[in-house]
């Protein structure tokens, strides 16, 4: 049988014993050493679990058939949009621009540090694109909605 740990395929092993304690908390033995378990979601209806082992956290799902058609078709792989500007979700002041024009950028990229209520934030993309335009400097404040960057 095949399962998938924290997106890793892996094929099943023997020689593990589980012993429960309550529904929710286990002991694993498994080569002569013991490990301390927990079920943290119990999503049996997707066959998936999330596990925590000795203070690590496992996402495991058991190998569906059809998981090798959706893998071909590329529907396992996450949607990334392509963004064409990032306004200031807040008002605050610019602290620092972590981009330059030129910039490739990934969802998740840092691209300007903004403080607000006395808090700095750092405001990252919410999707791929070259940086185009700069439309601020560090020090300028800004209204929420103000355009900060261009992409293309």
């Amino acid at each position: 049988m095949t399962w998938i740990f924290d997106q890793k395929e892996t094929a099943t092993s023997e020689g593990a014993a589980i012993r429960w304690i309550d529904h929710r908390f286990f002991t694993l033995d498994f080569e002569g050493q013991e490990f301390h378990g927990e079920v943290v979601s119990d999503l049996s209806e997707a066959h998936q679990l999330v596990l925590k082992i000795n203070h690590r956290v496992f996402h495991i799902r058991k190998k569906h058939a059809l998981d090798e058609l959706i893998q071909q078709l590329g529907m396992d792989k996450p949607k990334v949009r392509k963004i064409k500007s990032f306004n200031a979700p807040m008002p605050g002041r610019i602290i620092h621009v972590l981009v330059k024009v030129g910039d490739e950028v990934d969802a998740g990229t840092p691209l300007i540090s903004l403080e607000a209520m006395k808090m700095e934030n750092t405001l990252k993309s919410s999707g791929i694109g070259t940086v185009k335009t700069i439309h601020v400097v560090s020090g300028a404040v800004v209204e929420k909605g103000a355009p900060l960057f261009e992409f293309e």
